[in-house]
């Protein structure tokens, strides 16, 4: 079984960056789809984005395309998120999501076999 922690959640300003990280332990990580999922304070958890198994298919929210960037290497058992040109609204807890059988479309909550215990960003004005 995959266990997921992520890092690099903080406080920064709106039109800054951040890159999160999402370290996997076990020998099977790459057989995951992977992904990351944000829940803002009284909302539901939402899909942002994932990344394929080996790496060559990626999809986005609407909300974060163009400016959010998914990637993995899979040698070192880890997904990144690189976010440029944070907003308010990106505000949330940010989860690492493992999937065994692969994202639909669009990726949902009920997919996630394996979650980490999130990452907080803010993003202040």
């Amino acid at each position: 079984q995959v266990q997921l922690v992520e890092s690099g959640g903080g406080l920064v300003q709106a039109g800054e960056s951040l890159r999160l990280s999402c370290s996997a332990s076990g020998r099977t990580f790459s057989s995951y789809a992977m992904g990351w999922f944000r829940q803002a304070p009284g909302k539901e958890r939402e899909f942002v984005t994932t990344v394929s198994r080996s790496g060559g298919a990626t999809s986005y929210s609407d909300s974060v395309k163009g400016r959010f960037t998914i990637s993995r290497d899979n040698a070192k058992n880890t997904v990144y998120l690189q976010m440029n040109n944070l907003k308010n609204e990106d505000t949330a807890v940010y989860y690492c999501a493992a999937d065994r059988t692969g994202w639909g479309s669009p990726p949902r909550v009920r997919e996630v076999d394996i979650w980490g215990q999130g990452t907080q960003v803010t993003v202040s004005s």
